[in-house]
C-alpha cells in the first residue's frame, strides 16, 4: 500500500502535510486571483465548459505570477503598457530546452487575458479595459507538419500488445482514435454505451465548443472494442463505472494518459514523427480524403466549426492531385532523356553474356 501511495504522490507536496492535503497556493490572497475566480464563475454560469476554464486558468495564473514578481497585485494596476511588457516577456521567454514559445503559444497566453479584462471592465471592477487595443500575435496558417502513411499507421495500431488487459485496452483506444478522428479529451469523456457496436456509431459528448455529435465507427475498431468490453474492461475495473476506458487501476482514463498510450505505441513502432493523438486524427482525415471523401463529410466527422479548418487537410491529401498530374503534365508523360555517356553504355553489348 505504501509503494502504491508513493507512486501517485505528486512532487512539491509540503513536507509533513497530511496525505491528500493540497499545498498552499501562493497566489490565493491576491486581488488579481480573486478577480480571476469571479470571472471563471461568471463564464461557467454563462455556459462555458470546465475545459475552457481549465485552459484559461493556466494562462491567467501565469500572468498573475509574473505580475506578483513585479509587485502588481490588483486588477486596477494593470495598464496597456504593462500588458505590452508582458507580451515582450512571452516573446523573449525560452523554454527549458532553449526554444522560444511559438506564436500560437503566445497567442494562447494573451487571448484569455483579453477576455478577462473585457469582463472586468464590463462589470465595473476596473475603470477601462487595458487589453482592448492590445496587438495580438499574427497566427501562421500551418499545414499539419507530420503525417502518417498507411503502413506507419498500421504499425502504430499493431504496437499495442492485446495479450494483456492493458494492451488490449490500448489497442482499442488506438483503433477508435484512427477510425473516428476523435480528440483525446473527447475519447476520455466517452461512456460505456456511447459506442454502439450494432449501429457502428460513437456518440461524442460535448466536443469542442460543447457540441455533441455522432460519428461513424469502423468495423475493425468495433471488433477491438468488443474484445476490450468482454476480455479487458472487467479485469481492469475496481468498481462499476460509466466511463468507457479505464486505467490499469480501474480509474477513469485522462486525456494525458490517452496521449501517453499513443506515444508508447508510436515508439514501439519505431515512428519518430512528432505528435501523439493528433497524428491519428490527421491520419484519419488525410487517408479518407485520399480515398475520395468529401471535405464536408470530414468536417462533420472531426467536429470542425469552420470548413476552413478542415480544408487544411485538402492541401496535404494529394493522391488525387498526383494522379491527375501523372496523367496530364507533359513532364510526367515523357521518359527522361539519358546523357550521351549513359546512351553509349546502354547500347554496349555485355561481355560474356
Amino acid at each position: 500500500m505504501l509503494a502504491r501511495r508513493k507512486r501517485f504522490e505528486k512532487p512539491g507536496r509540503r513536507p509533513g502535510a497530511a496525505w491528500g492535503e493540497k499545498p498552499a497556493d501562493p497566489l490565493a490572497a491576491l486581488p488579481l486571483t480573486a478577480a480571476m475566480e469571479a470571472h471563471f464563475e461568471a463564464i461557467l454560469i454563462a455556459g462555458y465548459s470546465a475545459d475552457t476554464v481549465r485552459g484559461r486558468r493556466t494562462a491567467i495564473r501565469r500572468f498573475i505570477t509574473w505580475c506578483d514578481e513585479r509587485g502588481l497585485i490588483d486588477p486596477a494596476q494593470i495598464t496597456k503598457p504593462i500588458l505590452e511588457r508582458y507580451q515582450r516577456h512571452l516573446f523573449a521567454y525560452r523554454k527549458p530546452a532553449g526554444g522560444p514559445l511559438t506564436l500560437g503559444s503566445q497567442f494562447g497566453c494573451l487571448s484569455p487575458l483579453r477576455s478577462w479584462f473585457k469582463w472586468l471592465a464590463r462589470e465595473g471592477r476596473i475603470g477601462a479595459d487595458p487589453a482592448a487595443d492590445l496587438a495580438m500575435p499574427r497566427l501562421p496558417k500551418h499545414l499539419p507538419r507530420a503525417l502518417l502513411g498507411l503502413a506507419e499507421t498500421e504499425a502504430i495500431l499493431a504496437a499495442a500488445d492485446p495479450a494483456t488487459p492493458e494492451g488490449l485496452r490500448d489497442r482499442a483506444m488506438l483503433e477508435l482514435l484512427y477510425s473516428t478522428g476523435l480528440r483525446r479529451t473527447e475519447l476520455a469523456k466517452l461512456r460505456r454505451y456511447d459506442a454502439d457496436l450494432v449501429r457502428l456509431t460513437v456518440f461524442v459528448r460535448e466536443g469542442k465548443g460543447r457540441k455533441d455529435r455522432v460519428v461513424p465507427l469502423g468495423a475493425r475498431a468495433a471488433a477491438w472494442l468488443d474484445r476490450y468490453f468482454t476480455e479487458a474492461r472487467p479485469r481492469l475495473l475496481g468498481q462499476a463505472r460509466e466511463e468507457l476506458f479505464v486505467t490499469d487501476w480501474g480509474q477513469p482514463i485522462t486525456p494525458e494518459q490517452v496521449a501517453t498510450a499513443v506515444r508508447k505505441a508510436k515508439a514501439r513502432a519505431g515512428i519518430v514523427k512528432p505528435g501523439a493523438t493528433h497524428l491519428l486524427r490527421h491520419a484519419c482525415a488525410t487517408h479518407m480524403l485520399d480515398a475520395g471523401a468529401d471535405v464536408r463529410h470530414i468536417q462533420a466527422l472531426l467536429g470542425h466549426a469552420s470548413l476552413a479548418t478542415t480544408e487544411r487537410y485538402t492541401h496535404v491529401a494529394i493522391s488525387k492531385l498526383q494522379e491527375v498530374h501523372a496523367k496530364t503534365h507533359p513532364g510526367a508523360q515523357l521518359k527522361p532523356e539519358l546523357p550521351e555517356t549513359r546512351k553509349a553504355e546502354a547500347c554496349r553489348p555485355e561481355i560474356g553474356g
